[in-house]
């Protein structure tokens, strides 16, 4: 991370790799110890919506990548805070999400970084890819692929 606020420097954790929504969902099912951490704004969480684990026994863990302000500085040692208080270990699947899959994949990166071999980015995101119109929802993501979520 970068010294400023809203200063960036590229992460440099090699991460897992980019996952599908129905991966994501597999993986969230089967593995006891699979973590989903959406890294999208408070806003986004408020009005877009949020993903419901409710079904397989699971809740999200909520932190955002970047603020109003810029980058979250604070975001690597909330993540591992986070991480550790949720008790999961370098080799579990942690599995992260955003918007459209850009800054999942430097959050995922950035826990790489710190030896989590099982650091996923889940390459769709919550609204998925832009279509024909710049519109998303549509193509793919979790909304798109009828996984269930929940609006406040």
């Amino acid at each position: 991370m970068a010294d400023k606020p809203g200063d960036f420097a590229m992460p440099e954790g090699d991460y897992a790799g980019d996952l599908t929504a129905a991966e994501v969902w597999a993986m969230l099912e089967q593995d006891d110890k699979a973590v989903l951490i959406d890294v999208r704004t408070q806003v986004e969480w408020q009005l877009i919506g949020k993903p419901d684990l409710e079904s397989v026994g699971k809740e999200p863990v909520y932190l955002q990548w970047v603020t109003m302000q810029g980058v979250n500085k604070d975001f690597e040692s909330e993540l591992l805070a986070a991480l550790d208080e949720r008790g999961v270990a370098k080799d579990d699947a942690v599995i992260f999400m955003c918007q459209s899959g850009g800054r999942s994949k430097m959050a995922a990166m950035q826990l790489a970084a710190h030896g989590y071999n099982q650091s996923y980015n889940f390459a769709e995101g919550f609204e998925g890819d832009l279509d024909e119109h710049r519109h998303r929802n549509s193509i793919n993501g979790w909304k798109a692929s009828g996984l269930p979520w929940f609006q406040s």
